[in-house]
């Protein structure tokens, strides 16, 4: 008995309340005049409770001491990031379940003040009395029109950023997906749960071709590039789920050119 109280409690530790975050909307061409944009870092979604980070499925990340120490007590949401390009090692140091050094390779980048009053930028100057070596703000420019928008993506993307983030600085943090705060890529990305292989032709007759997949609006759709010839041979397993990447929707919602990226990790 005392054993399995003592698994609880470490659960407890390991889990928190998985939190209400600000989800992202596709630009479509909306008017974006006067509105924020900032890069969109390819990072691992953290929020701080005022006591310790948390991830997007509600995890205690173990971060150490060190690194949150001139963190406020008040809550904030943001980017575990290190460089453009450097997902898989960001994600390798956060997963693991002890704090170490690793840390000391990532910043937490700020774009958001939940719980704060007023507008957006007024929001994130209460950061700026506790920047650190770790706790850093993204930079936010002000987008003057759809061609200011389509030069500041091209600069990001052509050293390697993933894409951009637009917001209406006059609207509150809103804790779902809302039509003031929009993501912007050359290319998308998403997830989806693995529901069926299918072998393949030609040189690929013995391994993995495709496979079909499920998101999160329960549409089906076929991915079959992307996989490298190992992956091929022992694929995603049925019910796991990956990331994929596509250009656009079609007008039925199928991602249009879907392709592999990695598998999902659960963080």
């Amino acid at each position: 008995m005392k054993f399995l109280w003592a698994l609880w409690i470490l659960a407890c530790l390991a889990w928190g309340a998985k939190p209400e975050l600000l989800l992202l909307e596709t630009y479509k061409d909306q008017n974006i005049s006067g509105w924020l944009m900032s890069e969109k870092l390819d990072g691992v979604r953290a929020y701080w409770d005022g006591e310790k980070l948390i991830s997007r499925s509600g995890k205690v990340l173990a971060a150490p001491k060190w690194f949150t120490k001139d963190f406020p007590s008040f809550k904030l949401d943001g980017e575990l990031w290190s460089k453009r390009g450097d997902f898989e090692t960001i994600q390798s140091i956060v997963m693991q379940k002890q704090s170490h050094e690793g840390w000391e390779k990532l910043t937490y980048n700020i774009f958001e003040v939940p719980e704060a009053k007023g507008n957006l930028s007024e929001r994130l100057f209460l950061v700026k009395p506790y920047l650190s070596k770790h706790l850093k703000l993204i930079e936010q420019l002000t987008c003057n029109d759809k061609v200011h928008l389509e030069q500041f993506l091209k600069a990001v993307e052509l050293h390697g950023g993933e894409g951009v983030v637009l917001r209406d600085p006059q609207t509150p943090y809103i804790a779902k997906r809302d039509n003031s705060a929009l993501k912007v890529k050359t290319f998308y990305d998403a997830e989806c749960e693995v529901m069926a292989h299918h072998k393949g032709k030609g040189k690929y007759a013995t391994t993995l071709g495709s496979f079909t997949c499920k998101d999160e609006r329960g549409m089906m759709f076929d991915i079959g590039s992307g996989l490298s010839d190992e992956e091929r041979q022992n694929p995603p397993a049925i019910g796991s789920h990956i990331t994929y990447q596509y250009k656009e929707l079609t007008e039925k919602g199928k991602p249009r050119f879907p392709v592999f990226l990695r598998m999902k990790e659960e963080i």
